[in-house]
């Protein structure tokens, strides 16, 4: 089970990445050209969020199961030394948790904003930020924390 979770959670990160995107270049363009805030703007804010919950539950449980963090907990001062357990142990899991706490409260104050361009401004702001977060969080193969592939 863990590593089809491992497998789900790598394959969903695009698809939180295209919504993220997808949401932002909505937002900016409803921002910039005064459109008004509509059904299917709504819905992309409102699946951009769950589809950030959803992976966002299975990497917490990818993570309370996996084994690199077991070895993190149960060897916590020699596990700070090394960059890549110490990445998974303690970055990852804070940058991702701190980037879905954004967008939801990104969605959570767009939704409740009266005027549509403040609307699209909300999410604009907050979705940026948020993928901001998750393109340092995430273990890219380039990366120099900790490179995994793009699709495992």
């Amino acid at each position: 089970m863990y590593s089809s979770l491992l497998i789900c959670h790598t394959i969903f990160r695009w698809l939180v990445l295209v919504s993220l995107l997808y949401a932002i270049f909505r937002a900016y363009k409803g921002y910039t050209s005064k459109s008004p805030f509509t059904k299917t703007d709504n819905a992309v804010r409102y699946w951009t969020t769950t589809i950030a919950h959803i992976q966002l539950t299975i990497g917490m449980v990818i993570y309370f199961q996996s084994p690199l963090i077991k070895y993190f907990w149960g060897n916590f001062k020699e596990a700070l030394s090394d960059v890549n357990v110490s990445f998974f142990g303690l970055v990852h899991i804070t940058l991702m948790f701190t980037a879905i706490m954004i967008i939801t409260i990104g969605s959570a104050l767009s939704k409740r904003k009266v005027a549509d361009p403040e609307k699209f401004g909300t999410m604009l702001v907050w979705f940026t930020i948020a993928l901001i977060i998750i393109f340092i969080a995430i273990p890219w193969p380039f990366s120099p924390l900790a490179a995994r592939p793009y699709i495992r």
